[in-house]
């Protein structure tokens, strides 16, 4: 599917299927497209921070690009590949597979053990990358979180794009709103700004957000699409109400070990997702028991996605 930019909506950045012993599980693929479309996602982000791309080996990205390649389009979802990693040549291969499949997009965020010391630099990485697939956007990940890379991403936004034809623009997962600000008014309608702290959704939707990337969209994309219509309709009282509880909600989940405790979650939804790779957390059948009465009381239910016809949750 093509990806229909400017980007204006929210895009799951996905979970890599497990088996029970952690091994690849690519046939739960089409079951997890179907059920994020049967949730009104239209756009998804795989292999990523949420994907445990870092924890997944060259070969088993290649074979996730291979099972979203078929699954995506198969249920009406648009995909971005996220590339990137400590390996140029790996990120390359994997920006080419992405073109030859004909994803939608790529991604890639900065080495993190070998960094960048300069932006020229690491423009200079970026732009290999995506010279590797030049027909699809290219998306830099800027996640200094994750990475250890800040560079003012403004600055990256003015440079970039003279070196990097095909640069689409930057999936923001920074916390910081001016920079933020700044940099949507140096895109304008030429460039996406995905913004990716689901915790912070309302501020960026006050900031200028357009689009927002986060994992949350898996198994509660209904509260932000609800807390966006509220500020669309200049409902704040809501809108603070609802960003309250989505930071309760995750708060619940990440106490529990967040992307652990994500995979089990929707496993209790009917998703079967495995666990998560060591040295993540995955959280007993208890502490899954007690985190289920947890969101219960803080009312999850009301917007816990559905499975799709012909599955039922456990």
């Amino acid at each position: 599917m093509p990806l229909v930019r400017p980007l204006t909506e929210l895009v799951a950045a996905t979970y890599t299927p497990f088996d029970a012993a952690g091994a690849l599980a690519p046939a739960v693929v089409p079951q997890q497209a179907a059920f994020l479309a049967a949730n009104g996602i239209r756009t998804v982000f795989i292999t990523g921070t949420t994907g445990e791309c870092l924890s997944l080996t060259h070969a088993e990205r290649l074979t996730m690009l291979d099972a979203w390649a078929e699954a995506g389009p198969a249920h009406g979802l648009a995909v971005i590949a996220h590339v990137g990693g400590n390996s140029l040549g790996d990120a390359r291969e994997l920006a080419r597979r992405s073109a030859q499949l004909g994803l939608a997009a790529i991604s890639a965020f900065a080495p993190s053990y070998f960094r960048p010391a300069s932006l020229d630099a690491l423009i200079d990485w970026c732009a290999a990358i995506a010279d590797a697939a030049p027909d699809l956007p290219f998306y830099y990940y800027d996640i200094p979180s994750m990475t250890g890379v800040s560079f003012p991403t403004e600055r990256l936004l003015t440079q970039a794009p003279v070196r990097i034809p095909n640069f689409a623009g930057v999936k923001f997962t920074n916390p910081d709103l001016v920079s933020y600000r700044r940099c949507l008014d140096l895109a304008g309608d030429r460039f996406d700004l995905p913004w990716g702290m689901d915790e912070a959704l309302l501020g960026a939707l006050a900031t200028g957000a357009r689009c927002a990337v986060g994992s949350t969209y898996n198994w509660m994309p209904e509260l932000s699409l609800e807390l966006r219509a509220a500020v669309e309709r200049g409902d704040l009282t809501s809108a603070q109400r609802l960003q309250a509880r989505s930071i309760a909600i995750i708060d619940a989940v990440a106490a529990c070990g967040y992307l652990g405790a994500s995979k089990a979650l929707l496993s209790r939804l009917g998703l079967p997702l495995g666990p998560v790779r060591p040295p993540l957390h995955n959280p007993a059948p208890a502490e899954v028991d007690a985190l289920m009465a947890r969101l219960g009381a803080l009312g999850f239910a009301e917007w816990a996605p559905t499975p799709p016809a012909g599955e039922s949750s456990r």
